[in-house]
């Protein structure tokens, strides 16, 4: 109540001191005081609130499903699921067909998706296609007479450029900010599976996600995504994806419901000065290649470990995260020109992207323990490969024993019954013989042990 309170007398005050100045002038030396509000009244109308629902199962004791337990203390009948309401933004990229741009983690796992237009329209929401590794989701409204926002080419963005913020913080409604962009090709920090953030003091809040961060013409830059921030508030610190790279996997989301991610097989490392000094060359920017797989696309184009990869499709490649995100967007059966530098010279490989080889694994065949669980290799279309050593939870089935003792999906297996496991192989000759089942498992930057038995 004393922050409520607090806050309504900040409103009061800058009430106050709008009356005293509502005389401004329009002009000063014959020069319009400047405003983004012209730019603003075009753009506003296609950045809408997304509200979800959506049905989650109530974690509770094992005991509280046994039928004597229950009888014999006279335990309540108590709900297994429990309904869950979330609010954020999104943007509207297409009028004619309805198509409205947001994240992925706004309307994951919902049952019921409402979008609310600026006017005050209201329309249930068709999910298009998601995308949970680049954290983009397309959904459709069946309306008419809407605003889209036209898009940008985030390439030009530059440090420095001023930006504006539009999307639904707090549930508030409707909310501007501006800033500049703080910095470009952030990645890294580990939020999702392919960055390349857009950085910006613009404040993002909770509910920004998926709105919109455009430029001072009025063209969208990028998808607010997420902030950095030790009190869940804004501190200056946000992220963006790049509407270039959101594009492509919206290309592919409307086209076939999700991302045909492909494989290009290798692993890259980045170009350091000292590995720029032992291969003889002057460049500074790049991907080391490191190994490449028999009778992949990389192979079949030519590509050897040690080659250094500096462009692909004419852009220019800093590190092996900019190749991992480059080649992630790729669609399968997609051409790929790849400028290459070998032995100091410059030599141009043309690849087509493939299909990744699917491994997978019903781990409930091998221990009662696991079952409903689906295990799969590590494929080259995840940005894991080559930096995680691991088998790959595909399937963890709600209300299997796994998933009771906290086995989610995406969850790396580093280790069964205290072996290291690097394939699925190597998980079947763990659980060769053996009862109880000891998971070690890596989740995002932290690691746990799961006893199942």
């Amino acid at each position: 109540m004393k922050n409520f309170l607090s806050a309504g007398f900040g409103l009061l005050c800058l009430g106050l001191i709008a009356t005293s100045q509502a005389g401004l002038p329009p002009e000063v030396n014959g020069q319009p005081l400047p405003s983004l509000a012209p730019m603003l009244q075009k753009v506003t109308p296609g950045v809408v609130n997304i509200a979800t629902e959506s049905e989650t199962p109530v974690q509770r004791d094992p005991f509280f499903d046994d039928p004597f337990f229950r009888r014999f203390f006279n335990v309540p009948d108590t709900p297994r699921t429990q309904r869950v309401r979330s609010l954020g933004s999104g943007v509207i990229v297409d009028a004619v067909h309805g198509y409205v741009l947001t994240n992925n983690h706004v309307i994951a796992k919902a049952d019921k998706i409402t979008v609310q237009l600026q006017d005050g329209r209201r329309f249930s929401a068709k999910l298009v296609g998601t995308d949970p590794e680049s954290d983009i989701a397309v959904v459709q409204i069946p309306a008419k007479h809407l605003t889209a926002v036209p898009l940008a080419n985030s390439d030009d963005l530059r440090v420095g450029d001023f930006v504006v913020a539009v999307g639904n913080p707090f549930g508030l409604g409707q909310t501007v900010t501006s800033g500049i962009v703080s910095a470009l090709g952030r990645s890294g920090l580990g939020i999702e599976g392919y960055e390349d953030f857009i950085q910006t003091d613009a404040s993002i809040n909770p509910g920004n996600s998926g709105g919109a961060l455009v430029n001072l013409r009025g063209q969208l830059v990028g998808i607010n995504t997420a902030i950095y921030s030790r009190s869940g508030g804004n501190i200056g610190i946000g992220f963006a994806i790049p509407i270039n790279m959101v594009n492509q996997v919206r290309e592919q989301l409307v086209k076939y419901g999700h991302v045909r991610r492909g494989a290009l097989g290798l692993q890259a490392q980045n170009l350091t000065p000292e590995l720029a000094q032992a291969f003889g060359i002057t460049q500074r920017h790049g991907a080391v290649v490191t190994r490449v797989t028999p009778g992949s696309a990389a192979a079949r184009a030519g590509v050897t470990a040690g080659d250094v990869i500096v462009a692909v499709n004419g852009r220019p490649v800093d590190d092996a995260t900019k190749l991992r995100n480059t080649i992630g967007l790729l669609s399968i059966g997609q051409r790929v020109e790849l400028k290459i530098l070998r032995d100091g010279k410059q030599i141009d490989a043309t690849a087509t992207i493939a299909k990744p080889k699917i491994t997978k694994l019903d781990a409930g065949e091998l221990n009662k323990h696991l079952a409903g669980t689906t295990l799969g290799n590590i494929g080259e279309d995840s940005p894991l490969y080559g930096s995680v050593e691991g088998v790959l939870v595909l399937k963890a089935a709600p209300g299997s024993p796994a998933w009771q003792a906290g086995l989610r999906d995406n969850d790396v297996v580093v280790a069964v019954n205290r072996q290291r496991v690097h394939s699925l192989n190597d998980v079947k000759r763990a659980l060769s013989g053996s009862n109880g089942v000891l998971l070690n498992i890596r989740r995002g930057d932290g690691a746990f042990y799961l006893l199942l038995r």
